[in-house]
């Protein structure tokens, strides 16, 4: 299997994304492309013990910013790291494209040269939202602001397949966020969406349960919550905020006093465990849905512990043949 790294993506390239890459090539056995300026690339590796011999790189001149218009960037830059490493897969040079950049860049990417899975409207974007539980996958995330009923309900389909194959479910539970779980709550986008789905819940035997709220999302009373790409953002970005400030004020508390920094220590075991379930780079990046390739993408912000678990995640997509699932559930009439 070979994985196309972007190594100019994240935030601090091309550090983190090149020791991200080495550890995930000794880790997992998979060969990878680091795609970027190839002189700063290289001179990341011999920085870098046990470099094995299946990391390999490709030159390319430019790099897309993230403050970059991602549609524009596309076009003019065809010779940056993004743009070559998508042309990879495209060819079949690559099995997957992982990338720590410009989400929308990437997306634009995406559909321009692989273009979507004969049947989809719009690709969506997916990351799988911690819980006590177990991760459970929240679709779209940031693709598509404004939807269809026929769109979200694509998104529950893909969604469904995805967790199904990556995830090993059987029968994922598949929900509709809105501002109530009454089958009328919802805008209308929503409750027609609402109607297709249980319909074709009764048609195929997809486990559709219905609406869910926003609070119901890191309770996991849903494998797979569908939203369009706006109440999805917002709600993966509250999330992420509330995440951080009870870190913080927990940090902040725990350091008030001699009592409660022994306290804090004492619990630091436990404390660790539950800062392992809410930390994003355990999970590595997000499935781009619906584009005829594995893409995966991750937070600018990426250390090399996430794109070391990005890279596992498009490794495992490629194994579970997550495209032609999807295929199979979408069909060009749907």
């Amino acid at each position: 299997m070979k994985i196309v790294v972007d190594a100019m993506g994240s935030d601090k390239r091309p550090a983190p994304d090149v020791q991200g890459a080495v550890d995930a090539a000794n880790a997992y056995g998979v060969e990878i492309v680091l795609v970027g300026d190839e002189a700063r690339v290289r001179a990341e590796l011999a920085r870098l013990p046990d470099v094995p011999a299946r990391i390999s790189v490709l030159h390319a001149a430019q790099e897309i910013e993230m403050r970059e218009h991602p549609a524009r960037a596309v076009k003019e830059k065809k010779d940056s790291s993004m743009v070559v490493g998508i042309e990879q897969v495209k060819r079949g040079a690559a099995d997957a494209f992982v990338s720590m950049g410009n989400t929308g860049a990437a997306l634009a990417a995406s559909v321009l040269y692989l273009q979507r899975i004969p049947g989809v409207h719009r690709p969506a974007l997916g990351v799988l939202f911690p819980t006590a539980q177990g991760p459970c996958l929240l679709i779209d995330v940031g693709a598509n602001t404004d939807c269809k009923p026929e769109w979200l309900e694509q998104f529950a389909i893909m969604g469904e397949s995805y967790v199904r194959a990556v995830l090993e479910l059987p029968q994922p539970r598949v929900a509709l966020l809105a501002n109530g779980e009454e089958e009328s709550k919802g805008n209308q986008a929503v409750q027609a969406a609402h109607a297709l789905l249980k319909q074709r819940a009764q048609t195929t035997g997809l486990n559709f349960v219905g609406n869910v709220e926003g609070k119901d999302i890191p309770a996991r009373l849903a494998d797979v919550i569908v939203a369009d790409g706006f109440v999805g953002n917002i709600a993966l970005k509250t999330a992420e905020g509330i995440s951080k400030m009870l870190n913080d004020l927990i940090r902040s508390e725990i350091k008030s006093s001699p009592l409660t920094a022994v306290g804090g220590a004492l619990a630091m075991p436990a404390f660790n465990k539950v800062k392992k379930i809410l930390d994003y780079t355990e999970y590595g990046g997000a499935p781009l849905l619906g584009v005829n390739g594995v893409v995966i993408i991750g937070h600018g912000r990426s250390n090399e512990v996430a794109v070391k678990n990005a890279i596992r995640v498009a490794k495992r997509s490629v194994e579970s043949n997550i495209l032609e699932t999807i295929r199979r559930g979408v069909t060009p009439s749907a």
